[in-house]
């Protein structure tokens, strides 16, 4: 890889960004505000998703739970590919593609909120996962590549981003991901300084 690639990587990955906010702006700013209802009413979020997308979810999930950027209450968030005992006693004893459905059972609870994170929108227990959130009356988030994939066609609120490229897909996640968590903190903490 030469500096002409470097720089080409970095301005495909800003690219792909501009292009998902454009057409998705509005999306954010709405499921800002579900997620600032959801906390206020005392719901939690359940975020999920294999691999790379696994430690958005947990990475996410500690920034509600911790803080982003300000010191405030702790906001209820679960990141479902965390838990080792849970993950592997469900894939022996069951099937890997329960992992997340079997975790949605048992911690979501009506009003919830499910985020589901997959490049391809594709992953087995993703959509079991997301299926499982639908019928406990969780709210449904996606975010995806660029077709969405089947999750995409099952959940309130997909945010497909505009790229087939894992990578690329990944770092538009993650700066969702926080700029959601901005949002939400300026929003429900602002006045705390």
């Amino acid at each position: 890889m030469n500096i002409d690639a470097v720089i080409q990587a970095f301005e495909t990955s800003a690219d792909v960004k501009n292009e998902f906010i454009r057409t998705h702006a509005e999306r954010v700013v709405e499921v800002g505000q579900l997620l600032i209802r959801a906390f206020r009413e005392g719901r939690k979020v359940l975020l999920f998703g294999n691999g790379g997308s696994a430690t958005d979810a947990s990475h996410l999930a500690a920034e509600f739970v911790g803080r982003y950027r300000r010191d405030r209450d702790p906001l209820p968030a679960l990141a479902l590919a965390c838990d080792m005992a849970a993950i592997t006693c469900i894939a022996n004893d069951y099937d890997f593609t329960d992992i997340f459905s079997r975790q949605i059972k048992a911690h979501g609870r009506k009003g919830d909120v499910a985020i589901a994170i997959s490049t391809s929108g594709n992953s087995l227990n993703v959509i079991r996962g997301v299926e499982a959130a639908t019928n406990s009356g969780l709210v449904t988030v996606a975010w995806t590549g660029a077709t969405g994939g089947k999750v995409g066609d099952l959940v309130d609120y997909c945010f497909r981003v505009p790229s087939s490229v894992t990578a690329r897909i990944q770092e538009c996640h993650i700066t969702l991901g926080h700029v959601l968590c901005e949002f939400i903190e300026e929003r429900l903490f602002g006045d705390q300084g």
